[in-house]
């Protein structure tokens, strides 16, 4: 564990420098010198899964998501671990057009998570909304919606929550879209990129890098349903906080 430790430290120094071939060749190498450990090897892999969905390395995402889940086949890891596992393939899965095998490695983990995990836990949050985009690309945007509104209750038990909230208002404003269509859609688009908004500008920190990151993640769906100003307003946002970190 001190080396995988070890490992994810040297492997997040190069990330923030988006040094993304030394981080490839560090992963490559550990690999090879993690084959008898499988903790470490599955941990391995997921960064790898991780990182080539990243660069859109379609092919080595797809092999390494693989890859993982044959070692989890083979070792029965029926564990939250192996459910974030399932989580991450099935997340390179959906990023490359294959929603159907997704959605099953999303529905195996929900299980395990629901029941492994508090239901105050905040990975369930994140696989509520992850699985729900899924859902969305296969046009199943009843089932999409309940997710959604278990991943808002969710949101208002956690710490930055308000922020978490967001996101997934704007999610849901993009399944709106699919199921309806701009124009039929656009009064409850309107009104759930205003609660966006509010949720925004709510508990601004401007000292968080995780706000940064959400405001320059929020900024573009802004924009593209025509809120220039406040797609303007958040990259600002991100831009100062980054500067100052």
């Amino acid at each position: 564990m001190i080396k995988i430790q070890n490992l994810l430290e040297e492997l997040d120094a190069l990330l923030g420098r988006n040094d993304y071939s030394s981080a490839l060749e560090l992963l490559l190498r550990a690999e090879q010198n993690v084959q008898e450990d499988h903790s470490a090897l599955v941990t391995v892999y997921n960064e790898l899964i991780g990182l080539n969905r990243k660069l859109n390395r379609e092919a080595d995402a797809l092999l390494y998501s693989k890859k993982a889940l044959e070692l989890l086949d083979r070792i029965g890891e029926n564990t939250v671990a192996g459910a974030t596992t399932q989580i991450n393939a099935a997340t390179a899965f959906k990023a490359f057009g294959r929603a159907e095998e997704s959605i099953e490695l999303f529905r195996k983990a929900r299980k395990t998570y629901e029941e492994k995990l508090s239901e105050n836990d905040g990975r369930l949050g994140g696989l509520y909304n992850n699985m729900a985009l899924t859902l969305v690309d296969l046009k199943k945007f009843q089932e999409a919606r309940e997710l959604y509104s278990l991943a808002l209750i969710q949101c208002d038990k956690q710490k930055n929550g308000v922020w978490e909230r967001a996101i997934t208002l704007l999610n849901l404003a993009s399944l709106v879209e699919e199921e309806k269509g701009l124009e039929d859609g656009c009064e409850e688009i309107e009104e759930l990129t205003r609660k966006a908004e509010e949720s925004l500008n709510e508990k601004a920190d401007f000292s968080s890098g995780y706000y940064a990151f959400v405001c320059e993640k929020c900024a573009t769906v802004f924009g593209y349903y025509g809120h220039f100003a406040f797609e303007a307003e958040l990259k600002e946002r991100a831009r100062k906080i980054y500067e100052r970190t």
